[in-house]
């Protein structure tokens, strides 16, 4: 199975950019379809951002369209999500998923979708 590990949170003023990383290991990501999810405190988990297999299909919540990608490097075995004009509203810890697939163009928009978590890594967005 895959293990996956979140990096690149932190602190940043409204309107600054982050660039989260999720590094995978025992299995290669190209298997996977990947997804970014976030829980704010006192919230529940909620899609940030989705990516197939193939890369050819995304999906992302209306919040963060046109601030936020998601990209995949397989030769890195690393799934990113550059998050540009962050927003107050995007503080919560952000975490990685994967869930093996066959079809390259399978996309899970649910939490519940995904089979492998990573640790999480908090971004905390200031006014």
């Amino acid at each position: 199975q895959v293990q996956l590990v979140e990096s690149g949170g932190g602190l940043v003023q409204a309107g600054g950019s982050l660039r989260l990383s999720c590094a995978a290991s025992g299995r290669t990501v190209s298997s996977y379809a990947m997804g970014w999810f976030r829980q704010a405190p006192g919230k529940e988990r909620e899609t940030v951002v989705a990516i197939s297999r193939s890369g050819g299909s995304t999906y992302y919540i209306d919040s963060v369209k046109g601030r936020f990608t998601i990209s995949r490097d397989n030769a890195k075995n690393t799934v990113y999500l550059q998050m540009n004009s962050l927003k107050p509203e995007d503080t919560a810890v952000y975490y990685c998923a994967a869930r093996g697939a066959l079809r390259l163009s399978w996309l899970g928009t649910g939490p519940g979708e995904y089979d492998y978590w990573g640790q999480g890594t908090r971004v905390t967005v200031s006014s």
